[in-house]
């Protein structure tokens, strides 16, 4: 007798509330033991105009059967906000936590759907898809506005082959994809409707739930949709990945006057001062300045903040120049430009962070993994660099060959040096990979330093040599690489003859 489907739905809730749990109570033990006071509670900028931007105004809910609101004022000299985000909940879209969830509510489904729609071509939107479509549920359905997955991908800085590969695989593993469209209306079965099919799955034994009912549209509201296409699309659950928007509306900004942009994102100088703001006091880092919504950059722009609120009276440790090799050839354009972007990146300059290919590497947690640092061919193009690149298959080192066959290794260089300028990867650990890859481009490596290196055998290391070689010998490389692929394609033929 196997394990029943919301036993093991259960246990994995339970698993993934426990990591919170254990995160969260980690946190607060960090804080304590750097001898942090920790206040609980809503904060807001108090609206005595006298007070400015030095006050704060702290507020406790108590719910036990009635509502008992405390608060307490704080003053001080500096201010910190790294509030997060939230995710942007699209108008019309019935959220109730239950059938309809955002990317953060998702997190309270109680149940495994049979199917889900998500609304969606970024990241989150791809690993949600992943998830699901592992966990067995058998109909994933992907609405996107492009009308091609490949571009949407590209739009969100991904290489052309990396965002091939991640289409080709959620393809493979029967995700549907909706393009051109965006949700009309979601019908929402009516509590009664759900009772009594409730009633009828008990009787019969089956674990069913009446189907939400979407209705889909050309994207921007057009009624220019196919008729070949899809127009409704019947599902257990839906879900927006649709991005995300600064925390800062409940902040009471304007009392400090804290300059904001149309999202709610607190505009900062490139020490994370937040404009408007008279004694300039106030800081901000993390998701409350925009995107990328990354924890890693959230985390490196709390850490500059700090130190500029409180210089080190070490200059040393504030010091980011040894970060950068400064060997540069001065009739080099190209090269000084990649100077300039990696001091920027060095002391994560939020005025310049998202538009920044050598700030910060990113990582797409789905299945396989993908990840990239610096600049594609198509962004040194635009960068004036004149470009070439090397690709090694994951099938072309012998623990790909073994364990994960799918996937490739990119290096991106500059033809005239041979130095690396770009990486990316999609496979198994891919976000792991990437970070040998950024100090690769960090330190000005070469394609000759790479191909001349020694890696351990039976590593997926060992695609930055193969990658390395190809750059160097492209012909010979492409052959090789479609020697491979034929034999994979005899090697999955023969398997699903057996």
């Amino acid at each position: 007798m196997g394990l029943r489907e919301d036993s093991v739905w259960n246990e994995i809730v339970s698993s993934c509330a426990e990591l919170a749990s254990f995160n969260a109570r980690d946190i607060k033990r960090q804080l304590e033991y750097a001898g942090v006071t920790l206040v609980e509670g809503y904060a807001k900028f108090d609206d005595n105009s006298d007070r400015g931007s030095h006050h704060l105004v702290i507020s406790n809910e108590d719910d036990d059967g009635k509502t008992t609101t405390t608060t307490t004022t704080i003053s001080t000299d500096k201010i910190l906000i790294a509030t997060g985000s939230r995710p942007f909940r699209p108008s019309g879209i019935p959220f109730d936590g239950v059938r309809v969830f955002d990317s953060d509510s998702i997190n309270g489904l109680n149940y495994l759907p049979k199917s889900v729609v998500i609304t969606g071509s970024g990241i989150v939107a791809i690993e949600f898809a992943k998830i699901f479509s592992n966990l067995g549920c058998d109909d994933v359905t992907l609405l996107i506005r492009d009308n091609s997955p490949k571009n949407a991908l590209m739009k969100i800085g991904l290489d052309k082959d990396i965002a091939a590969t991640l289409v080709a695989d959620l393809i493979r593993s029967g995700i549907k994809i909706e393009r051109g469209c965006e949700v009309g209306t979601i019908e929402v079965p009516s509590s009664s409707a759900m009772a009594s099919a409730t009633a009828a799955n008990a009787y019969n034994n089956q674990n069913r739930i009446v189907p939400l009912k979407i209705s889909l549209k050309a994207k921007g509201g057009g009624s220019d949709r196919r008729l070949s296409s899809v127009h409704e699309i019947k599902c257990d659950a839906y879900v927006a990945a649709v991005g995300r928007l600064p925390n800062t509306n409940n902040l009471n900004l304007e009392a400090a006057g804290i300059e904001v942009d149309e999202y709610g994102g607190i505009a900062v100088d490139n020490l994370f001062r937040a404009n408007g703001v008279k004694d300039r006091n106030v800081y901000g880092a993390g998701d409350v300045l925009g995107r990328p919504f990354l924890a890693s950059t959230g985390v490196a722009q709390g850490v500059a903040a700090v130190k500029n609120m409180f210089p080190p009276s070490n200059p040393l440790d504030n010091d980011t120049s040894a970060i950068i090799d400064s060997a540069c050839d001065p009739n080099d354009e190209s090269c000084a430009l990649e100077d300039d972007l990696l001091s920027q990146a060095a002391g994560v300059n939020p005025t310049t962070l998202t538009a920044n290919p050598f700030a910060f590497p990113v990582g797409i947690w789905s299945s396989p993994e993908a990840a990239y640092f610096g600049l594609s061919t198509k962004q040194a193009e635009i960068l004036g660099i004149d470009a070439g690149e090397g690709i090694a298959l994951y099938a072309e080192c012998l623990r790909g060959l073994v364990f994960s066959p799918n996937g490739l290794l990119k290096l991106v260089f500059q033809k005239s040096t041979g130095r690396i300028v770009g990486v990316h990867i999609c496979g198994d650990d891919a976000c792991e990979l990437i970070h040998y890859g950024m100090e690769l481009v960090k330190n000005r490596r070469t394609i000759t330093d790479v191909a001349n290196s020694l890696y351990s055998a039976v590593t997926f290391h060992e695609m930055y040599r193969i990658a390395a070689i190809s750059c160097m010998d492209p012909k010979a490389a492409r052959k090789s690489r479609a020697a491979v692929g034929r034999a994979l394609t005899e090697r999955r033929r023969n398997s699903s003859k057996q």
